[in-house]
């Protein structure tokens, strides 16, 4: 039972609980618990707690178990992004009412999950713009910026066709047509409230041989981890992007005055499960610390890594430069670029070194390390179709089966330091 239920009813039973299911205090937590109400919020001359939390609980009282969690992620993210990504917060819509979303459910003949209703009712998406609200990825020739879709234009892109039915998209780029998917109801090998990227067999002549990145288990959990990420400063904000690259906690190494961070990112649109191919863009900043002595300015000349897949098997690279491009390092220099690598194993690691030389003195060498960076893909599920041995499924192709594509690329600056990869 709801506490304004509860507190009411007992209201009725005697007097003297009739005192106790008033008392103003208890009313206060309950405010700041469930609507996150402030004495501020109230006011002078405001209604008793009591009152205040039933006005509350007229209006979100369905979504009790809900509202606090989506409202603190709503108003955070709109905090931190309020100077850093002005023109994703003007593109916020306001919330939808009630009767929308009923006629929403009326109209795909589905509910909606209740972690979905309550944040839509806070905010009804975003006005379909670039860039997105859910993060961007840029390659030199491949360009993906996810906007979070309003309910109308989400349920007007409702999927019922077989491998993708009782699917209601979440987020839509403009330029790449990538959508991420809930799952309204346990089917196709879906669980509800399940979010996913659909990739389909390319193997398989049955169109509905659709395979899934899992990215979310409920509405509230594939939010509330993206604003975590975002407000930590786990994905970087570039120009007014968010950008969805991950950094492992440790991955730093310092070899004397310079320091080399990695951060990567998985691609499921240039991904597939069927035969098993997985693409990874990769972010490096090489920095040289201000406290540097003059003389130990340096220039990269060549690259080195050692790369494992998830079935052992090592491979090792060395070529000139990064991304076509020789760095020099001075003093509080720091040097950003990306690139990106193609694998058939559901995990692989890379390590290695650059080698520089100073530039007062050509004949001093040296290696700077690279740390061990680690790729995994996310959770994915096979298609039913193919899950149950249909007969115009193909075999999986083995582990072994790499094209081997660990490639660097020539960079195109992005702006505040990032590169935007074209193969070479």
């Amino acid at each position: 039972m709801a506490p304004y239920d509860g507190l009411h009813s007992c209201s009725f039973v005697s007097r003297r609980l009739n005192q106790l299911s008033g008392h103003n205090p208890l009313w206060r937590s309950l405010c700041s618990r469930y609507w996150l109400l402030t004495d501020a919020d109230r006011g002078a001359g405001a209604p008793s707690w009591r009152a205040l939390f039933r006005q509350y609980y007229l209006e979100w009282g369905r979504y009790l178990r809900h509202y606090a969690v989506l409202k603190t992620s709503w108003e955070t993210l709109k905090t931190f992004l309020s100077q850093r990504c002005p023109r994703m917060i003007a593109s916020l819509k306001d919330g939808a009412k009630e009767e929308e979303l009923d006629s929403i459910e009326t109209q795909i003949g589905f509910k909606l999950p209740e972690d979905y209703r309550c944040s839509y009712r806070l905010h009804n998406g975003q006005k379909l713009v670039v860039p997105g609200l859910m993060g961007s990825m840029a390659l030199s020739n491949h360009y993906r910026s996810e906007d979070l879709l309003d309910v109308e234009t989400a349920a007007g892109g409702f999927q019922q066709r077989k491998g993708m039915r009782q699917c209601l998209p979440l987020t839509f780029c403009f330029h790449t047509g990538l959508s991420q998917y809930l799952a309204l109801e346990a089917t196709e090998g879906r669980n509800l409230s399940d979010i996913f990227y659909h990739c389909p067999d390319q193997l398989a002549q049955d169109p509905s041989a659709i395979d899934m990145f899992i990215t979310g288990t409920s509405f509230s959990d594939w939010f509330t981890t993206y604003v975590n990420n975002v407000v930590t400063g786990e994905y970087p904000i570039i120009r007014d992007q968010i950008f969805r690259y991950v950094r492992e906690q440790q991955c730093v190494a310092t070899t004397g005055d310079l320091s080399v961070t990695v951060s990567t990112a998985f691609l499921p649109e240039l991904s597939s499960v069927h035969p098993p191919h997985f693409f990874f863009t990769y972010r490096i900043r090489i920095e040289m610390s201000s406290s540097a002595s003059p003389d130990a300015a340096c220039q990269l000349d060549s690259r080195y890594w050692k790369i494992t897949k998830g079935n052992g098997e090592e491979e090792e690279v060395r070529g000139p430069g990064v991304v076509g491009e020789y760095p020099v390092m001075m003093p509080g220099k720091v040097h950003e670029y990306a690139s990106c690598t193609t694998f058939s194993t559901t995990s692989e690691h890379m390590e290695g070194h650059y080698t520089f030389h100073r530039l007062a003195n050509k004949e001093e060498v040296f290696n700077v390390l690279i740390p061990r960076f680690h790729m995994v893909c996310p959770p994915f599920r096979k298609s039913v179709v193919r899950s149950q041995g249909s007969t115009n499924d193909r075999s999986w192709l083995n582990d072994d089966d790499s094209d081997g594509d660990h490639g660097d690329f020539r960079g195109i600056n992005l702006g505040d330091g990032a590169q935007c990869p074209r193969h070479v």
